[in-house]
Parts: C-alpha cells; sequence; structure tokens
C-alpha cells in the first residue's frame, strides 16, 4: 500500500501489482488503513485505487460504516482519487452510500470520483459543507438524491454533469429541476460543469435561486461556446455578489473571452478550444468523460 501526505491528511491506494497479485483490495483496505499508527491524526482521508476497474469500493465503505467510531474523526473523505492512468474515470465502480451519512457526524467535505453503481441514498447530514461529484456522466437517480438532500449547512456543489454515453441520462430540465427543488439556504459555491450541453446549463443555471447568495459560479470544462458567454455578459452583472466565474476549458471566440474577463470580477477563460468538424458534422466535447 502507498500512503502518501502528511498528517492531517493522508492518501492511501494499491499499486497494480498489490491488488493482482497480491490479493489486496477493498476487502483489506480499511484494515491497512487502521494499522498506519498515524491514522488517528489524519482528519483528510483520501482513497485511491483499491481495483476500481473491476471491483467495487462497497466492502470499503461498509468496513468504515462499522468502524463508525475509530473513523468518526474524518472531516474530508475522497473516495476514488485516482488519475487515468491508474483507472479511468468511467471504469470506476462506486457503491451505495446510503448509510455512511450517519456513520461520520463530523463529515465536512465529500468527494466521490466515479458513477457506475454509484448510489447516495437519502442524504441527510447536518455539519456537511462541500459535495463534489466527479464522473463522465452524472445518472438522474444521483441528481434526484442530492434534490432531495437534507444539507443545510452545504457551501459547496460541484457536479460534473459529462455526457450520455458515460451515464448522464437526463437533459437541461433534469438540472432545472435540481435546481428549483433543492434547499441549500447556505451554499456559495455552484458548480454545474463538464457538460455536452454547456450553453443550456448556463442558461438554466443563470434563472435558478441561488443566483443571488453565490459568491462563486463554476461553468468550466464543458461546451460553452458565445452563446452561453453572451448570456453571462448580459447577467452576471446583475448579481453584484458573484466575484468568481469559472469557465475554464471552453469554445469561446477570442472575442467573447476578451468581454467576458473585462467583468469586473474574477474570470477564468483558460484552456480555449476549436471545434471539430468530421463528415459535415460540427463536434464539441466536455472535457472529462472517459
Amino acid at each position: 500500500m502507498e500512503i502518501t501526505g502528511k498528517k492531517p491528511a493522508k492518501k492511501y491506494t494499491y499499486r497494480y501489482e498489490e491488488y493482482s497479485d497480491q490479493n489486496k483490495g477493498p476487502e483489506t483496505m480499511v484494515a491497512d488503513i487502521l494499522a498506519d499508527p498515524d491514522f488517528l491524526q489524519v482528519t483528510d482521508l483520501s482513497i485511491g485505487d483499491w481495483g476500481a476497474w473491476e471491483t467495487s469500493c462497497q466492502t470499503i465503505i461498509d468496513q468504515i460504516i462499522e468502524n463508525a467510531g475509530t473513523f468518526s474523526h474524518i472531516q474530508k473523505l475522497f473516495i476514488g482519487d485516482m488519475d487515468y492512468e491508474e483507472c479511468e474515470v468511467s471504469w470506476i465502480i462506486q457503491g451505495d452510500y446510503s448509510k455512511l451519512w450517519a456513520a461520520l457526524p463530523n463529515l465536512r467535505e465529500l468527494t466521490i470520483k466515479g458513477s457506475n453503481d454509484l448510489n447516495l441514498g437519502e442524504i441527510s447530514h447536518e455539519g456537511l459543507e462541500s459535495l463534489t461529484i466527479i464522473c463522465g456522466g452524472l445518472p438522474s437517480s444521483v441528481i434526484q438524491a442530492i434534490q432531495n438532500a437534507k444539507l443545510p449547512n452545504l457551501k459547496k456543489l460541484l457536479l460534473y454533469i459529462g455526457v450520455e454515453d458515460y451515464g448522464f441520462d437526463g437533459d437541461e430540465e433534469t438540472i432545472q429541476e435540481l435546481l428549483e427543488k433543492s434547499d441549500f439556504p447556505k451554499l456559495t459555491y455552484l458548480g454545474i460543469v463538464d457538460s455536452e450541453i454547456q450553453d443550456e446549463l448556463t442558461k438554466v443555471v443563470l434563472s435558478c435561486k441561488y443566483m443571488g447568495q453565490i459568491d462563486t459560479l463554476d461553468l468550466s470544462m464543458g461546451t460553452l461556446t458565445d452563446q452561453g458567454g453572451a448570456l453571462l455578459l448580459e447577467k452576471i452583472p446583475t448579481w453584484p455578489n458573484i466575484q468568481n466565474l469559472d469557465l475554464y476549458y471552453n469554445y469561446l471566440s477570442g472575442d467573447m473571452a476578451q468581454k467576458l474577463k473585462s467583468l469586473p470580477i474574477s474570470v477564468d477563460v483558460e484552456e480555449s478550444n476549436e471545434e471539430e468538424e468530421y463528415d459535415g458534422e460540427i463536434y464539441l466535447s466536455a472535457m472529462l468523460t472517459e
């Protein structure tokens, strides 16, 4: 097992040869974490590769729940912390988090990477302040769970919407309903990112109830064009609370990018892309899919 970082933040992960040749995997991960003499001082826990392309992390989740008292000090949890060289995001097999909410009362930040077999259950947590789902396609069942979540202290919501080929089975109305029916009174950071319908989602987000309370709007990593850029130019000045606009990775023209940069707030328009043409069809791609 590789253990990286220093107290209070550590990442625990297996190398390929460990889970392929040494019978390491999700069933041994928690025991190995608990064997680390520094674990009780770790508050930021990151779990990397467990052989994620062939086995789910369910045993890891279940064993954290079984050892809830020992894990109760954890404030930040990232399950699936691995890059594409270890496992493509679309290959990561996730699990059922239904019972995790009650098991970790001191949790403040949860990051999940991968959406295969992901189930959030009935989300209810008094202290959670940040929820991030990183994936190439976000299923509507997960979006529905977040829509119904009871997270009175949530400050940051960052969702990678992704594409249909890798799990996103909704449309702009799905995201509109999420933003209309969810109830996050303390939200200050809203990220609806990595979509192949980023212009449409920009229009949805700009008309949502959270625009009057957030200070950071993240619409990065998707197929944002000048159509969405024009909407932002028109609407963002009407919300003086917005201080940060993240549009990293986009399909904006140079002129539109410059106009957005001239807004009196922090704007990231880096990583501009050009549309591709094949057999007479125009293609624009979100940043993270496979």
